[in-house]
């Protein structure tokens, strides 16, 4: 080991050419190791973090192509599975009664009270209509009197009108007379006309 030492300080760096073979051997190791590690940070580095780029967007472009061509495949069912939906939605709107109709399906509900014998306390249309994306919604403020099968009935009845109604916020107290008292808000709700809807629209 100390002969290997005392080699090695008396190698001239400018007489390269003239040190034994293994220390040639050694030095062009070095430098070879020296080369490849500074061509991996200075070069390699960036072209492997591309290359792994470049994959993952290839990767992600596979999954859109296979997403795109699943929905061409089922592009039939689709088209049918949308037309069904279309018809779903134009009976929906046949329930919903424009604004011309509005009064006659308000007369329909306090009919179907004073039809079971309920005495009518409170029938109040809210003033504000709350509009949505294609239909308006009215809440009706009701109080009704009478016996808990005609309040029953009545409810029966309102749930079975031919256009859409909905009792809300429900509250029933004992009367006088042993009878019953229903507080509640029948929501109602029309479809919008086209100037409505585009107002709408252009809302958003």
């Amino acid at each position: 080991m100390n002969n290997l030492l005392i080699e090695l300080r008396q190698l001239d760096i400018h007489q390269a050419g003239n040190w034994p073979a293994t220390f040639k051997i050694a030095a062009l190791a070095l430098l070879f190791a020296a080369i490849i590690v500074a061509g991996h940070f200075l070069v390699w580095q960036d072209q492997i973090e591309m290359l792994e780029n470049i994959q993952a967007e290839e990767e992600a472009l596979k999954n859109t192509y296979l997403v795109k061509k699943v929905s061409s495949v089922n592009l039939p069912a689709l088209r049918l599975q949308l037309k069904d939906i279309e018809q779903s939605l134009g009976a929906l709107l046949k329930q919903l009664p424009d604004k011309s109709e509005m009064e006659a399906l308000l007369v329909d509900i306090n009919q179907a009270g004073l039809g079971r014998g309920l005495q009518f306390e409170l029938f109040k249309p809210d003033v504000q209509e709350t509009i949505n994306a294609f239909y308006a919604e009215l809440p009706v403020s009701i109080r009704v009197t009478g016996s808990y099968h005609d309040i029953g009935a009545f409810a029966s009845d309102v749930a079975q009108l031919s256009r859409i109604v909905t009792l809300n916020d429900v509250n029933i107290l004992p009367g006088n007379d042993g009878k019953l008292v229903l507080d509640a808000v029948a929501k109602t709700f029309r479809y919008l006309d086209e100037e409505e809807v585009l107002k709408q629209a252009g809302g958003k």
